[in-house]
C-alpha cells in the first residue's frame, strides 16, 4: 500500500481570500426620509469594493429607536465579510442578553435585506435566486379601501374588480367625528357593506377585512354571528397576538379563515399560530420578522402545515421590491398587499426619489430579474428629504378609555 503523501504546513493555513476582502463591510448608515405622508427608514451597506445594499425597516413611527439599533449593530459588523449572511443575522439577533423584540429584529431586517441586495449585485443574480429561483413569473396582490358609505365601497370594489383585481380587502369605518373609535358600534355597519360587496360582486371575488387588532374576542364573535354564511374569506388581525389562547377561543368561535402575522417579530412568536393551526394565511413582514434570512425559514415551516403567505406590506419600494423576491420564491403564496391600487395611492413609491423599483402591472407586480432587488435609490433626494415625526393615531373609545390603532 503507497504511503499517503504529508500534507505540507504551507497547504494547511487558510489563504487570504481576495473576495472577502472586496466584500467586507465598510459604512451601515441608517437614513430616515420622508416619502408621501410617512417617514422611510433605509439603511445603507456598503462594502469595500464600493458596492451599495438598501434595505427597509418596518417599524413605522418609531424609526429613530430602530436607527439607533443600527448605529449599535454597525459597530461590530464593520469589516466582516457581507456575504455571510446567515452568521452576521445569528450575531445581530445573540450580540446583546435580551435577544429579540420588534425593534431589535425591525433592524436586523433592514441590514438583512440589504445584504441580500448586495450579494445579489455581487453574483449577478436576483435576490430571489438566491432563496432558490423564481416559482412564479407574476407575483398577485391584494387592493384596500376604507369602506365609509355602500356607494364608496360598491364604486371602488367595481375600479379593482374591472382593473383584474381578484382580492379585496376593506377597513371597517367605526370612527366618530370627535376622532375616537366605538367597536361595538361599527359592527353592524361593517356587516352591512360587506354582505352588500359579496352580493353585488358574486362568490368570484375573495373579499377580506383588515380589522387591525381594535377589537376584543367577544366583539369579533359577534362580528362572525351577524355575517350570513359565505360573506367573508378573511379576517385579517382582529385581535392583537400577545396571547395565541386568546386566538384559539376565538377560532372556535367561528369557521372564517384568520389571517395573522404582520405583528410578528421571529419565529418563536409565529410558532403556535402556525403549529395550532390558528392562522389560515400568515401575514409576515420582510422588514420586521427579521429579513430574507427569519422569512425563508417560516415560509418553510408554514408550506409543512399547508399555510399560504399573505405579506404585509405597507411601506415603500424597498420593502415591496423584498417582498416579491420572497413571494416569488416560495410555494405557499396566496396574494401580497399594495399600497398602489386605483383606489389607494399613498405616495410611499416616490418617482423621483426610487427612480427604478418593482413595477405594478394592473394587479401584479412583475417578478424583476436584474441583479439584487431592483431598486435605485436617489441618494441624494433622500438625504435631502426633511423627515417628520409621524405619530400613529392614539385612539380613544367614546367612553375616554384607550384603544388600538
Amino acid at each position: 500500500m503507497a504511503t499517503p503523501t504529508p500534507v505540507s504546513a504551507r497547504h494547511c493555513t487558510p489563504q487570504p481570500d481576495p473576495e472577502a476582502r472586496r466584500a467586507a463591510i465598510t459604512a451601515i448608515e441608517p437614513l430616515l426620509a420622508r416619502v408621501g405622508g410617512r417617514n422611510q427608514l433605509l439603511v445603507r451597506v456598503e462594502t469595500e469594493d464600493g458596492l451599495v445594499g438598501w434595505g427597509e425597516s418596518g417599524l413605522s413611527s418609531r424609526e429613530t429607536a430602530v436607527a439607533a439599533v443600527i448605529t449599535d449593530f454597525a459597530r461590530f459588523l464593520l469589516g466582516q465579510d457581507s456575504r455571510r449572511i446567515g452568521r452576521i443575522w445569528q450575531q445581530c439577533y445573540r450580540s446583546q442578553y435580551f435577544e429579540g423584540g420588534r425593534v431589535l429584529t425591525a433592524a436586523l431586517s433592514a441590514i438583512d435585506i440589504a445584504l441580500h441586495d448586495l450579494l445579489g449585485k455581487r453574483l449577478g443574480v436576483p435576490v430571489h435566486q438566491l432563496l432558490g429561483g423564481k416559482q412564479r413569473d407574476v407575483v398577485p396582490t391584494f387592493a384596500s379601501f376604507l369602506a365609509t358609505t355602500d356607494a364608496q365601497a360598491v364604486g371602488a370594489t367595481r375600479q379593482l374588480v374591472e382593473a383584474g383585481w381578484d382580492c379585496v380587502r376593506i377597513y371597517p369605518d367605526g370612527f366618530n367625528g370627535d376622532g375616537s373609535f366605538d367597536p361595538r358600534a361599527s359592527l353592524g355597519r361593517t356587516v352591512e357593506i360587506l354582505t352588500l360587496l359579496r352580493k353585488t360582486f358574486g362568490r368570484g371575488l375573495c373579499l377580506g377585512i383588515d380589522l387591525h387588532h381594535r377589537y376584543s374576542p367577544a366583539e369579533i364573535a359577534s362580528l362572525c354571528n351577524m355575517l350570513p354564511a359565505g360573506v367573508l374569506d378573511f379576517l385579517e388581525e382582529p385581535i392583537r397576538c400577545e396571547s395565541p389562547e386568546a386566538y384559539a377561543a376565538l377560532r372556535q368561535m367561528t369557521s372564517i379563515p384568520f389571517a395573522v402575522g404582520e405583528e410578528f417579530a421571529s419565529k418563536w412568536q409565529a410558532a403556535p399560530y402556525i403549529e395550532q393551526g390558528l392562522t389560515q394565511y400568515m401575514r409576515l413582514d420582510i422588514c420586521n420578522i427579521g429579513g430574507f434570512t427569519e422569512a425563508m425559514k417560516i415560509a418553510g415551516w408554514c408550506e409543512r402545515h399547508y399555510i399560504d403567505l399573505m405579506p404585509h406590506n405597507p411601506l415603500g419600494p424597498v420593502c415591496t421590491a423584498a417582498s416579491v423576491h420572497m413571494s416569488a420564491a416560495v410555494p405557499n403564496f396566496s396574494w401580497l398587499e399594495t399600497r398602489q391600487s386605483p383606489v389607494e395611492s399613498l405616495g410611499f413609491h416616490d418617482p423621483h426619489l426610487f427612480p427604478t423599483q418593482v413595477s405594478l402591472e394592473g394587479p401584479v407586480y412583475r417578478v424583476p430579474d436584474g441583479p439584487g432587488l431592483g431598486v435605485e435609490v436617489n441618494e441624494a433626494a433622500i438625504r435631502a428629504s426633511v423627515p417628520e415625526h409621524a405619530e400613529c393615531p392614539h385612539l380613544v373609545r367614546p367612553d375616554g378609555s384607550v384603544t388600538n390603532w
